[in-house]
């Protein structure tokens, strides 16, 4: 039960294992989850650890797999998800096995890829020269080449010689480059000719779609022969053998056709047996994945082990928690039974002055409002975990700013929907919908704490519902409503004096005053609620000083804490109870007015400043007799907590040092640490931090009181803007009483259920969230948390593979 309210007990354990079995046992330790190893090498470089070659082996497999994985993405074929069910740790012989299955496919998987390769470059070249082939009849059919070589100036075509020509194709992004470049080099002695191909090629190395260009450059002389070859090499176009007879050219075609023809079978060939062996390894690969990741994790958790100079054992130290030191045992008997080691290893408890890590056990359910408690702090070993109680503090608090019952019913159905399909949900892992879905059993609790808030408040989507009748009864005729429409309804004739049984009156719904009296109502709500929350706040410090043996604490601290924030503000809500109960509407005993009831605002501030009001001459200044004597004593107890809290301890901490003198033995480190960790600071320095520390609690129970207002204020805020958004859209189609008004609900449902779940329920119940997150990490938590640890990070296969899945 104790793991309920605090986190678990922690133990400092040491580990004796044979070398033999330190793999399996380590592995046997993976699978439970509880051990958080320290680093007993942190002096030794990576590099120079016992086990580094083998974690070097397991990268290399990384690495496999991260290339046969790639080969199967890059052929679209689907990797199968982690399997629920993760496969077990393999021993040292199936690591071996391993390797040789990862290097016997990634060299079948290259071989193939090469041989694939190694086609589609011969297929993209026959294309290329089919193109090529086809381009080029239109160009040296036309005459006009020679005409306009010699239109340029060539001296050479002046002499009668024949032509010479480069044919090839080149991307369609370096022609123009490619252009002038030609130009020149040559002086303008060249004749370019161009066509663009009209479907685009892929390249087999990169896999890319590419638009390229045939081109035929005419020239005379080979010295431009080989300058036009320079420049085609530089932009990396690609030459093809074209012959000058139109006939060898068609003979040539031909023959190009039938080999791409011949290719293209080949090639599909060689894709089927690609797919057939990515299509075995696929299902693989996800188990594969798994082991590796965990055979490396062992090797690494094992370079943090000590080696004995005999070398015959290997020492390691980890936090454990109690309760399970009996499974770390059998883990290590049954990693020595798996290799069959005759020696056993043994598991010791030792002594450390380092402060244990805090690990609070979770499920499903409560892991969300863990993370809310931890996004703040981590709790200090062993102190009261608030977790507990913001399971049932955290959705109430939201509620009464949120309070509508529809609302509350779509968030509950949001909630229950994420609940009921969670498994398939959870698949998902965009980290903000992780963060989201995290909080499903918060949605749903908020979600059954506002449907019954709304109940109270009596708001269905803006509107009231009058289930139960009303205590309020109208005795006017109906001539006299009619003609006089500001007539008030009179407490003394119209209310039966019975209170509602349950929430508010409907016909406050119809009431123009309706605002004026929610108002005091919701304040007064969320002052009682405040106040409350913060008394339990307080309470919880008695809890954690009594766990850690502070109980000097007590008198020096909670006391004086609990009168000051009792005193003061549980006695202002114990006046709005009574006046809630001593007055009425109608005209009491002592034959005052029904106005007469106090402002217990305008009573306490007067309190606070010692001052009296003039009452009337049918009205009392108090609510009972001895009052006035009764708040003078509670504010005079209330100053005196001032100095109390400011100069007890550290006057406590003094008597207890001149006590033990200079002494530092184990005695005075009792009293020391029972009044709360201030061994070794100086009396100026303690005066300090308990002066800072009584001015923050006295100026935070004033502020953090108002601070709880804002469950009031959100709470009006809601309401009001539902209410006139169903005024201003819903209505529209309510004021047509013919068949035409039920087409225009029809049409209006659909913008005020899209701004409902928008404004109201998105955005107005993020706010509420984070008022009430506020609410519960500064104004509660501050009274007692001090989030000063660190988390357990145990050594677990598990949260290894969910963090590496999650990046």
């Amino acid at each position: 039960m104790g793991a309920m309210f605090r986190s678990e007990e922690m133990s400092m354990v040491q580990l004796l294992i044979q070398p033999e079995a330190a793999y399996q046992s380590v592995a046997e330790l993976g699978e439970l989850g509880i051990a958080q190893f320290r680093d007993l090498n942190a002096d030794i470089n990576m590099f120079q650890r016992k086990y580094t070659s083998e974690i070097r082996r397991c990268e290399e497999m990384e690495r496999k797999i991260g290339y046969i994985r790639r080969e199967i993405v890059k052929d679209s074929v689907a990797i199968p998800d982690m399997p629920e069910v993760i496969p077990r740790t393999p021993n040292s012989r199936e690591i071996i096995d391993l390797e040789a299955q990862l290097e016997k496919t990634e060299n079948e998987i290259v071989e193939l890829s090469e041989n694939n390769n190694a086609l589609l470059q011969n297929f993209m070249e026959l294309t290329e020269l089919k193109h090529v082939l086809e381009k080029t009849q239109v160009f040296f059919s036309d005459k006009s080449n020679v005409q306009n070589l010699e239109a340029t100036g060539g001296e050479a075509a002046n002499e009668g010689k024949p032509l010479g020509f480069v044919a090839g194709v080149i991307t369609r992004e370096r022609v123009i480059g490619f252009e002038r470049m030609l130009w020149r080099v040559s002086r303008g002695n060249i004749f370019l000719r161009q066509a663009t191909l009209e479907e685009s090629l892929v390249d087999p190395k990169t896999g890319d779609s590419v638009h390229k260009i045939v081109f035929v450059a005419f020239f005379q002389g080979e010295q431009l022969k080989s300058r036009v070859k320079k420049v085609c090499a530089g932009y990396h176009a690609s030459l093809y053998p074209c012959p000058n007879e139109y006939s060898e050219r068609e003979e040539m075609l031909r023959g190009v056709r039938t080999r791409i023809e011949d290719l293209k079978m080949v090639l599909g060939q060689t894709q089927d047996q690609r797919q057939r062996v990515l299509l075995n390894v696929a299902k693989e690969v996800p188990n594969w994945e798994i082991i590796v990741k965990k055979v490396k994790a062992i090797y690494h958790t094992l370079n943090m082990f000590n080696v004995d100079v005999s070398k015959k054992c290997l020492f390691g130290e980890a936090w454990v928690p109690t309760a399970g030191l009996q499974d770390v045992k059998t883990a290590l008997v049954n990693g020595s039974a798996a290799v069959g080691s005759a020696v056993p290893s043994f598991l010791n408890i030792i002594a450390t002055d380092e402060d244990p890590p805090t690990y609070n056990r979770t499920n499903k359910f409560t892991r969300g409002f863990q993370n809310l408690i931890e996004s703040y702090g981590i709790a200090t070993y062993r102190e009261a975990n608030p977790a507990l109680y913001t399971i049932i503090t955290f959705p109430f608090l939201f509620a009464i700013m949120f309070g509508d019952l529809g609302h509350g019913m779509i968030l509950f159905l949001l909630g229950m929907w994420m609940v009921l399909w969670e498994k398939t949900l959870d698949k998902n892992k965009e980290e903000i919908w992780q963060l989201f879905f995290g909080g499903r059993y918060i949605i749903l609790l908020m979600g059954i704490f506002s449907m019954y808030t709304g109940f109270v408040y009596n708001d269905l989507f803006s509107k009231g519902m009058n289930i139960f009748g009303s205590a309020w009864s109208i005795n006017y005729n109906t001539s006299t409503i009619m003609s006089n429409k500001e007539l008030q309804l009179n407490p003394t004739e119209d209310y039966s004096e019975t209170v509602y049984w349950y929430g508010l009156d409907p016909l406050w719904m119809l009431a123009t005053n309706k605002i004026i009296f929610l108002n005091s109502f919701k304040m007064k709500l969320s002052i009682i609620f405040g106040v409350v929350h913060m008394i339990f706040g307080v309470c919880m410090s008695l809890v954690n000083h009594n766990h850690f043996h502070r109980r000097i604490n007590i008198l020096l601290e909670f006391i004086p804490q609990m009168l000051f924030l009792v005193l003061l503000f549980a006695y202002m809500c114990f006046m709005m109870f009574f006046k809630w109960i001593m007055y009425s509407a109608v005209t009491d005993e002592d034959h005052l007015k029904p106005g007469c009831a106090p402002s217990v605002l305008i009573m306490f501030i007067n309190m606070m400043l010692f001052k009296n009001q003039e009452p009337l001459e049918t009205c009392k200044e108090f609510m009972f007799e001895g009052q006035d004597t009764l708040q003078v004593i509670f504010i005079l107890l209330g100053l005196i907590c001032i100095p109390w809290l400011l100069l007890a301890k550290p006057f406590y901490i003094m008597i207890q040092r001149k006590k033990k003198g200079n002494d530092h033995g184990s005695e005075v480190a009792h009293q020391s640490s029972s009044s709360g960790h201030h061994d070794d600071e100086p009396m100026s320095e303690i005066f300090i931090h308990q002066a800072i520390h009584t001015i923050e609690y006295i100026l935070s129970t004033i502020s953090h009181t108002a601070s709880y207002l804002r469950l009031w204020a959100l709470s009006l805020a809601h309401a009001q803007l539902s209410e006139v958004l169903y005024n201003m859209v819903f209505t529209i189609g309510l004021k047509n009483d013919s068949y035409v008004g039920a087409i225009m609900i029809w049409l209006v449902f659909w913008p005020w259920s899209v701004l409902t779940i928008g404004i109201l329920v998105g955005m107005e119940g993020l706010s509420a969230f984070l008022h009430t997150l506020r609410l519960h990490w500064v104004e509660f938590m501050s009274k007692f948390y001090e989030g000063l640890g660190y988390a357990f990070k145990p050594f677990s296969f598990k949260a290894i593979l969910e963090e590496e899945e999650a990046d």
